[in-house]
């Protein structure tokens, strides 16, 4: 092992003396020809230029539709009738930001959609962490079937579940049996304030967030399958020598969940609180089955409807496109918090990405 090093230093030496030999002794132009036209040196250049080119093209590709949709923002609608125009707008305007800001209500959509995530985010973190555990450390019958019925719910589409979901919390009823005629506790409450149990009324959970929280509650919310999954491996990763010593010093299984567990998986839960906060901020499917009559303002509603002020009369092709770029405006207001959130929060996104098993 030792000759094995020696030989290794005396060759690097015996290599870094010939260099200063060839720098010190070799004209400066000599030096210069003998490394430009050599076959490595070719190589080299192009390959640098074949990736820099190769890189200039994906760029241009990814780039140039976010580029093309923002500098349509600012067109005003003579811009779209001028041939000219392609891609710089000449006349200059927010009128569109304004239009949408004020008549399509984004600022109270704003509101409601941050309320709305921040609630259903945080709830299925903490229920998505909570089956996680129990899937990854507890051995129990039907462990294997149950963890199925989880990639089961990732596999079905979203939309065969839409009639059923709707018809449930269109007559929701917190632990009630409308087939058996047992009350529920919203209809308990209310019939104790009427003096019976209010037959005529039914309970109506539409256009409020009651149903999305009861989803995120019972671990059946929107994408949850996916987060009970990264949490599974997660903690499948963690020793189970922490939670021994912890049970040998006296410690029960919730305060060991809370007390190590839970510390230890903060990049994690923050990767799946971002994941849904941001699916949540976009959803437009479960805002459409549960809120029918726009009685609470969401960001998908801005950019369903054209702002009165906004209507273009003129030739159909630069009607429409006047109105895919007030479209295009609207969801770069829609996405451009969850840009500001990414900024701030993506190294614990991609600590939890790693962390979570989804890579090699």
């Amino acid at each position: 092992m030792d000759n094995t090093q020696n030989n290794v230093r005396v060759m690097k030496e015996s290599k870094k003396r010939i260099r200063v030999d060839f720098e010190g002794k070799t004209p400066w132009l000599e030096r210069m020809k003998k490394k430009v036209f050599s076959v490595y040196f070719l190589k080299n250049v192009v390959w640098y230029i074949f990736r820099l080119i190769l890189m200039i093209g994906i760029s241009y590709v990814i780039l140039f539709p976010f580029f093309s949709k923002i500098a349509g923002s600012f067109m005003s609608p003579s811009d779209f009738v001028d041939p000219t125009v392609n891609i710089i707008p000449k006349n200059f305007t927010l009128n569109i930001y304004k239009a949408i800001a004020v008549e399509n209500r984004y600022f109270e959509a704003f509101l409601n959609t941050t309320l709305l995530s921040l609630v259903v985010a945080i709830l299925q973190t903490f229920v998505t962490c909570l089956i996680g555990y129990g899937l990854a450390k507890f051995k129990f019958k039907g462990n294997t079937l149950l963890f199925a019925l989880v990639i089961f719910t990732m596999i079905v589409p979203h939309q065969t579940l839409k009639l059923s979901m709707w018809a449930h919390f269109r007559r929701f009823d917190l632990g009630g049996v409308q087939a058996l005629g047992i009350p529920g506790l919203f209809k308990f409450v209310t019939g104790i304030f009427n003096g019976g149990f209010a037959n005529g009324f039914t309970p109506n959970a539409m256009d409020t967030f009651v149903p999305l929280i009861v989803l995120s509650i019972c671990g059946l919310g929107f994408k949850n399958g996916l987060y009970i999954f990264m949490m599974r491996q997660f903690f499948r990763g963690v020793p189970d020598e922490l939670e021994e010593s912890a049970y040998v010093d006296g410690s029960n299984t919730f305060r060991t969940f809370f007390q190590i567990i839970l510390p230890l998986s903060v990049p994690m839960m923050i990767t799946i609180f971002l994941f849904s906060f941001s699916w949540q901020w976009t959803d437009d499917f479960y805002t459409k089955v549960f809120f029918l009559n726009n009685d609470v303002w969401l960001m998908p509603n801005i950019w369903e409807n054209i702002p009165p002020s906004l209507e273009m009369s003129g030739g159909y092709a630069a009607k429409e496109l006047y109105e895919t770029a007030i479209e295009n405006t609207a969801g770069i207001m829609i996405i451009m918090p969850l840009v500001v959130v990414y900024l701030f929060c993506q190294k614990y996104l991609v600590q939890g990405i790693e962390r979570s098993g989804l890579v090699g």
